[in-house]
C-alpha cells in the first residue's frame, strides 16, 4: 500500500484540479483561467504515476487541445489543427528548436566518434587510477559543471558524455549523474555573468542596464546558491534519502540503473585500443572553443560589437548549432589524422549519434507542443493576474514571487517564460522606485530581491518538471531514465526550496544580502545535517534488523 500512496496523492490532486477548474468558470471560458494549466498539470501527474514520459506527454497535449478547441467551439477540427498543426509541427519548423535539434544530434554523433576512437575507455581508465573513491567521482563532475557555465544545454551533454565513464567506474548511479548534471546546469548559469542565460534576463528589464541588474541579484539567487552547497554536501558525506537512497545503494552492488537497465547504442560500439586520453578531451576542449566562438558570432562579436554585448545579444540556439557543426568538421579530420578512425567509421557515426539522440528529441517535441499549448490558453496571464492581486504585501511578496514562479515553471517546463511573464510585473509594482534609477544609478534592494526570487523560483521550477528542456538534457546526458531522473531529484529540490522560501521571507522584511544568504546558508547546512544523522541512524536500524533476522533459526 506504501508504494501506491504517492500515485493515489498526485491521483486526487489531478482530480480535485479539475474539479476547481469546473468550479471556477466553465470550459468555454478555458482562455486565461486555471483551465489553462491543466494539459501540464495532467502531463506531469501521469508521468509521476504511470512512470511512462511519452504517453504521459502525449496525454497532455491532447487534453490542451481538448480544452483549446471547446473555449474556441472550433471542434475536433480545432482540436487536431491545436495538436498537430500549431503544436508539434510549429514547433519543429521553429528555428530556434531546430537549432537545439541539430546541436543535439551534433553532439551524438561526436560522443559516439570519441567513444569509436577508444578517448572514453582511455579517460575512464586515466580517472580510475586518480579518482579513487565515489566522492572524488561526483566532485569532479561538479566541478566541471560549474566551468561549463555559458549555456545549460551545452553544460548537460557534455558533462554527461565526460563523466559517464568516470562515475560508472566509481558505481554512482546513472540517477545521482542525472542530479549532478542538472544541479550544475540551470543553477551556475543563472548566476553566470556570461551565460545565455544573463542575456535571457537582462532582456526583459526596460529603462535599466540589464546587466548590471543581473549581477546584483547573483547573492540573492538563494536557490542557485544553496542548490550548489548541497551538491557539495552531498557528494563529500555520501548522504542519500528518498528515493535517490535507493538507486544509490543498488549503484553500489553494480546496477547502475535500477529500472529500466539497458545497454544503449554507444556502449555496444568497438573501442580502439590505440585511443587516448587526448581522443575525448581535446574533441571536448575544440567543442567548448567553437561553440563560445558560434555565440560570440551571432552576437556580432567579430562586427565590432564588444565580448559581454556580443554574449547579451547572441542566438544560442543558432550558435551552438554553427559551433557544434564546426566542431564536427574539426574533429572528424583529426581523428583521421591520427588514424585511429578510418572515414568510412566516421560516416558510421553520423546515423548511430542520431539513434541515440531520438528519444531526447521525442520528449523535447513532445515538451516543446505542450509549451505551446499551454501558452495559447494565456497560462501566463493567469498567473500575471493572481500574482498583481498579491503585491499589497509588499514584505511577503519576494516569497509569494519566488512560490508562484516555482509553480509556473514546474507546470509549464520553462524558467525563461517564466521570468518573462514574472519580471515585467515586478517592474510594474515598483515603476516609482525604478524612475529614479535614471538620475541616482542606485537600484533599490527590494526590486533587485523581488526579481531574484523570480529568477530563483524559475529556476526550481525548471529543476523539478519533468517537461522542462534542462531535465531532458541531463537525463540524456547521464543516459538515464527519465522519469527515474524527475523522482530522485524531486525530494533534493524541494528540500532546498524550502529553505529558500524561508529566507525570501527574511529577505522581504531585512533588505541585507549578508544577513539573507548567511542565515540561509546556515539553515540549509543545519537541515543537511539533520538529513544525515537521520540516514545514518535508519541505515544501522535496517542493517542491525537484518543482522537480528539472520540470526533467528
Amino acid at each position: 500500500m506504501k508504494k501506491h500512496i504517492s500515485k493515489i496523492i498526485f491521483a486526487v490532486f489531478i482530480l480535485a484540479y479539475v474539479i476547481g477548474c469546473f468550479i471556477q468558470s466553465p470550459i468555454s471560458d478555458a482562455v486565461g483561467s486555471m483551465w489553462s494549466l491543466l494539459p501540464p498539470i495532467v502531463a506531469i501527474g501521469l508521468a509521476l504515476i504511470t512512470k511512462e514520459v511519452y504517453s504521459s506527454l502525449f496525454i497532455g497535449i491532447l487534453t490542451g487541445g481538448i480544452v483549446f478547441a471547446a473555449s474556441s467551439s472550433s471542434g475536433f477540427a480545432g482540436m487536431f489543427n491545436t495538436v498537430v498543426r500549431d503544436g508539434i509541427i510549429a514547433n519543429l519548423s521553429d528555428k530556434s528548436n531546430m537549432g537545439i535539434l541539430v546541436f543535439l544530434v551534433i553532439l551524438g554523433i561526436i560522443v559516439v566518434l570519441m567513444n569509436k576512437a577508444g578517448g572514453s575507455r582511455a579517460y575512464g581508465d586515466w580517472a580510475a587510477k586518480h579518482i579513487k573513491t565515489r566522492a572524488g567521482a561526483s566532485i569532479s563532475t561538479f566541478v566541471l559543471g560549474v566551468l561549463i557555465f555559458v549555456d545549460d544545454y551545452f553544460n548537460c551533454l557534455t558533462v554527461g558524455s565526460v563523466m559517464r565513464p568516470v562515475t560508472d567506474k566509481h558505481k554512482v548511479s546513472r540517477a545521482k549523474l542525472a542530479y549532478l548534471i542538472d544541479s550544475t546546469a540551470a543553477p551556475v548559469c543563472i548566476i553566470a555573468p556570461i551565460s545565455s542565460w544573463a542575456a535571457a534576463v537582462s532582456g526583459t528589464v526596460k529603462d535599466v542596464n540589464g546587466i548590471q541588474l543581473f549581477i546584483r541579484t547573483i547573492p540573492y539567487n538563494l536557490y542557485a546558491l544553496l542548490t550548489l552547497m548541497m551538491v557539495v554536501f552531498i557528494a563529500l558525506s555520501d548522504t542519500d534519502y528518498g528515493p535517490m537512497k535507493r538507486h544509490e545503494d543498488n549503484a553500489k552492488k553494480g546496477d547502475l540503473f535500477t529500472t529500466k537497465s539497458t545497454v544503449y547504442p554507444e556502449d555496444a560500439q568497438p573501442k580502439h585500443s590505440k585511443g587516448k586520453v587526448i581522443d575525448l578531451l581535446l574533441p571536448v576542449a575544440i567543442l567548448i572553443v567553437m561553440c563560445v566562438l558560434g555565440m560570440l558570432y551571432t552576437g556580432g562579436f567579430f562586427s565590432g560589437e564588444s565580448f559581454v554585448n556580443a554574449f547579451a545579444n547572441c542566438d544560442a540556439c543558432y550558435g551552438l548549432a554553427l559551433g557544434s557543426l564546426g566542431a564536427l568538421l574539426v574533429i572528424v579530420i583529426y581523428f583521421l589524422l591520427r588514424r585511429v578512425l578510418t572515414f568510412s567509421e566516421c560516416m558510421d557515426s553520423v546515423p548511430a549519434g542520431f539513434k541515440q539522440m531520438v528519444p531526447a528529441i521525442l520528449i523535447l517535441t513532445f515538451a516543446w507542443t505542450l509549451k505551446t499549448i499551454t501558452s495559447s490558453l494565456e497560462a501566463g496571464a493567469f498567473v500575471s493576474d493572481l500574482v498583481k492581486s498579491a503585491t499589497a504585501v509588499k514584505v511577503l511578496l519576494p516569497a509569494i514571487l519566488f512560490v508562484v514562479a516555482l509553480g509556473l515553471s514546474f507546470a509549464t517546463g520553462t524558467s525563461w517564460g517564466t521570468f518573462g511573464i514574472l519580471i515585467p510585473i515586478v517592474t510594474e509594482v515598483f515603476k516609482g522606485e525604478l524612475a529614479s534609477v535614471t538620475t541616482s544609478g542606485q537600484i533599490p534592494s527590494m526590486v533587485i530581491i523581488c526579481i531574484s526570487a523570480c529568477l530563483a523560483g524559475a529556476v526550481c521550477g525548471d529543476h523539478c518538471s519533468p517537461i522542462s528542456d534542462t531535465t531532458i538534457m541531463a537525463s540524456t546526458g547521464a543516459q538515464c531514465d527519465h522519469v527515474n531522473h524527475v523522482s530522485t531529484q524531486l525530494p533534493y529540490a524541494m528540500t532546498v526550496a524550502g529553505v529558500c522560501a524561508a529566507g525570501y521571507v527574511l529577505a522581504g522584511v531585512v533588505h541585507n544580502v549578508f544577513i539573507v544568504l548567511g542565515s540561509s546558508a546556515l539553515v540549509m547546512l543545519g537541515v543537511l545535517v539533520l538529513i544525515k544523522v537521520r540516514s545514518t541512524r535508519k541505515t544501522a536500524d535496517e542493517t542491525q534488523t537484518d543482522n537480528d533476522t539472520s540470526q533467528q533459526p
